[in-house]
């Protein structure tokens, strides 16, 4: 699986920090996700009960998801 750019990466960890305590407070403080599935479910999560700039935030997580599937899938 191909690795994300490293803002983004970075940009995401934030993220996740930033509304973990809110949001993702059943998790490991010490869990990032690894997979596009797990990506997917954290964005899930802070989509339901975050407020409206974290709903607005994970849809440009969510474009960047599918554009890195498209990238995997047009490679095979």
């Amino acid at each position: 699986m191909s690795r994300p750019p490293a803002f983004v990466d970075a940009d995401f960890r934030r993220f996740v920090d930033q509304h973990r305590a809110r949001c993702l407070w059943f998790l490991r403080e010490d869990y990032y996700p690894q997979t596009p599935a797990e990506h997917e479910e954290v964005l899930r999560q802070i989509a339901q009960h975050g407020d409206r700039d974290a709903f607005r935030q994970v849809a440009r997580f969510r474009t960047w998801l599918s554009q890195r599937s498209s990238e995997t899938s047009a490679a095979s």
